[in-house]
């Protein structure tokens, strides 16, 4: 399984059903701006420092304007189709690490927009390689958090990815704990530990 791939086809397939003027779970962006923002990050990555630089934020903005009248159907077409030949993203082991964590989580902003979403049931391959990346970057991803942090699966296998005072135990499913790691609150989680330490836990900035 190559999550990449698989969540570039689900969450085309997303679009195709929601239009392009739902919410999502990405303040101020509909799923215009969000289908956009991964187009310019595949196809222009000259425009990458903007994405983790404030200050350069402009120059993304612009970019993602630019496919204002761009017709919907032909925007979704060209995430299907991947990155350019020349984009370092078509290098299959770079769009694996690159891709699977960001299509994922954008498809649940997607799904999750609006309220009555619920989460995709359970899938073992795919929950196995979340879990994978989760002890790869979930010490990066939760770098900021004032108290530590311990993920657990509901099978109650755990993984510690940040020490520090006032543990806190984080419970879900791969996928629901990934969105926590990339800082979004709709996921369906539950926290254990002092309730001082998982308040500091769910305010703090997350992810990249």
């Amino acid at each position: 399984m190559n999550l990449a791939t698989d969540e570039r086809a689900a969450i085309c397939a997303e679009f195709e059903r929601s239009g392009p003027d739902k919410p999502t779970l990405c303040a101020g962006w509909n799923t215009r701006d969000l289908l956009a923002h991964l187009l310019v990050r595949e196809r222009q990555p000259w425009t990458a420092p903007g994405l983790v630089v404030p200050a350069l934020g402009p120059v993304v903005d612009k970019a993602m304007r630019g496919y204002a009248d761009t017709p919907w159907p032909e925007m979704i077409d060209q995430l299907r189709d991947g990155p350019p030949a020349w984009s370092p993203f078509r290098i299959g082991k770079v769009d694996e690490m690159a891709n699977g964590a960001e299509l994922f989580v954008h498809h649940e902003d997607v799904r999750r927009g609006e309220p009555g979403w619920e989460p995709r049931p359970p899938a073992k391959e795919r929950d196995d390689l979340i879990w994978d990346m989760l002890a790869r970057t979930g010490r990066m991803m939760f770098r900021r958090s004032p108290a530590g942090i311990v993920l657990s699966r509901p099978s109650g296998e755990q993984q510690v990815v940040r020490t520090g005072p006032g543990v806190v135990t984080i419970i879900g499913e791969p996928g629901e704990l990934l969105l926590v790691a990339f800082g979004r609150s709709a996921a369906r989680v539950r926290y254990e530990g002092d309730p001082a330490a998982v308040e500091s836990v769910v305010t703090s900035d997350r992810g990249i």
